[in-house]
C-alpha cells in the first residue's frame, strides 16, 4: 500500500524551473518536501527568491546534508552535466529514491551523441539504458519500469505531442517538415543576458541556433523509434516575453488522407488525457490561455498549397515545458491521479 505522503528533494530550487517546481510542489497534497539544495545562498529561505511561495519549507541547504534513506524522489534541476554524477552517486546505495532530471543528462541514449551535443562526457553511461525519456501522455505505461525518469525538453514537448500520433498513424508525409518555434525569454534560465547579448534584446525578436539546436537531438532520437526515414528543419526564436512557446508545425498530409481525419485522430488519441486540448481546427492559436498551466492547446489549419498544414502547438515551457511535467511523471511515477497538484 502506497504512503500517504512521500518525501521529496529538490536539488537546483533557485533557478526559474527551480522554483516553479517548489511553488508547485508546496501545493501538492501527497508529497513533503523534506530539503532544498542550491550551491549558493545557504540557509536563506525559499521566499527569498519567490514571494509566490507561501508555505513554510525548508531553508536553503548543500545536497550532502540530505538524509537519504528517508527520501522517495529527487527531482533535479541543474545545469547539464551534473545530474548525472548526483544519480551515480545514489542510484544504487539508496534503491528507495526515484529520479526526474530537468536537464539533458539522461534525454539522450546514445552517450557519444550526447557528448557531441553538449560538449560533455557522460559521467554515468551505465545508467542511461535505466532511465526513460518520458513526455507523459506518450510514456505513461511504460514509466512504472523505471527510477530514473528524463524529463523532456521545452521545444520537443510541444512538437512531440502533435506529431507523434500523426506519425503512427501514417497520416502524414515523413519529409519536407519544417518547425519553427517560438519561447519566451525564460526558455534561456536565469543567465540569459549573458547567452543572449542582442541589441534591444526586450523588444526584438531573435533566431539563434540556426544551424542546429541541442533540442532537435531529441525529436531526431524519438523520431526514429517510429520511422528512420523522419527529416525536419527545426528552427527556434526567442520572442519578448517572459514565457511560453509557440511552434508551427508545416507537414504534408498524405494524398488520400483528409483534413478532417488529421484532427478527429489527434481528438480521439488525447480524449482522456487532460492536460492536452485539441482546439477548432483553422483557427488562430497563441499563448494566452496556457501561461501559468501545465495544458498543451494544439490546432490545425488548411493551407492555400495542396496537402499542405500548419500544425499550431502552445504551452507554457516553465510548466509543461518543464516543472509541471516534471509533477506530472511523479504522479504517473507513484500512481497518484496524473492531475493532481496541477489544475
Amino acid at each position: 500500500m502506497l504512503k500517504n505522503r512521500i518525501n521529496v528533494v529538490v536539488a537546483g530550487a533557485t533557478g526559474y524551473v527551480g522554483l516553479g517546481l517548489v511553488n508547485l510542489l508546496s501545493k501538492h497534497p501527497k508529497v513533503s518536501i523534506q530539503n532544498l539544495c542550491s550551491k549558493n545562498n545557504i540557509g536563506k529561505k525559499i521566499q527569498y527568491f519567490d514571494k509566490n511561495i507561501k508555505k513554510k519549507l525548508p531553508k536553503l541547504e548543500k545536497l550532502t546534508n540530505v538524509n537519504w534513506k528517508n527520501i522517495d524522489l529527487l527531482f533535479l534541476s541543474l545545469p547539464n552535466g551534473e545530474a548525472q554524477k548526483v544519480i551515480k552517486n545514489l542510484f544504487y546505495k539508496y534503491k528507495n529514491i526515484k529520479f526526474i532530471d530537468l536537464s539533458s543528462d539522461f534525454r539522450i541514449e546514445n552517450h557519444i551523441l550526447y557528448k557531441k551535443n553538449y560538449n560533455l562526457s557522460h559521467k554515468a553511461k551505465d545508467l542511461i539504458s535505466k532511465s526513460l525519456y518520458s513526455i507523459a501522455e506518450i510514456k505513461k505505461k511504460q514509466i512504472k519500469d523505471h527510477r530514473i525518469i528524463a524529463n523532456p525538453g521545452c521545444y520537443p514537448t510541444s512538437i512531440q505531442l502533435p506529431l507523434i500520433p500523426l506519425f503512427k498513424k501514417k497520416l502524414i508525409k515523413l519529409n519536407n517538415i519544417t518547425i519553427d518555434s517560438k519561447s519566451g525569454y525564460s526558455g534561456a534560465g536565469k543567465n540569459y543576458k549573458k547567452k543572449f547579448k542582442y541589441k534591444n534584446f526586450f523588444n526584438s525578436t531573435y533566431a539563434y541556433s540556426v544551424n542546429y539546436h541541442r533540442h532537435a537531438a531529441e525529436l531526431e532520437q524519438e523520431f526514429a523509434k517510429i520511422s528512420k526515414k523522419i527529416s525536419f528543419t527545426f528552427n527556434p526564436h526567442i520572442i519578448p516575453t517572459f514565457r511560453g512557446i509557440l511552434s508551427s508545425i508545416y507537414v504534408y498530409k498524405k494524398k488520400n488522407v483528409s483534413f478532417s481525419k488529421i484532427v478527429n485522430t489527434l481528438k480521439k488519441e488525447y480524449s482522456k488525457n487532460y492536460f492536452i486540448k485539441i482546439c477548432k481546427p483553422n483557427n488562430p492559436l497563441g499563448t494566452g490561455n496556457v501561461i501559468n498551466t501545465n495544458f498543451c492547446e494544439i490546432s490545425i489549419s488548411q493551407l492555400k498549397s495542396k496537402n499542405k498544414l500548419v500544425i499550431l502547438s502552445v504551452i507554457d515551457n516553465l510548466i509543461k515545458g518543464a516543472s509541471g511535467q516534471a509533477i506530472q511523471n511523479m504522479n504517473l511515477l507513484f500512481k497518484f491521479k496524473e492531475s493532481l497538484g496541477l489544475k
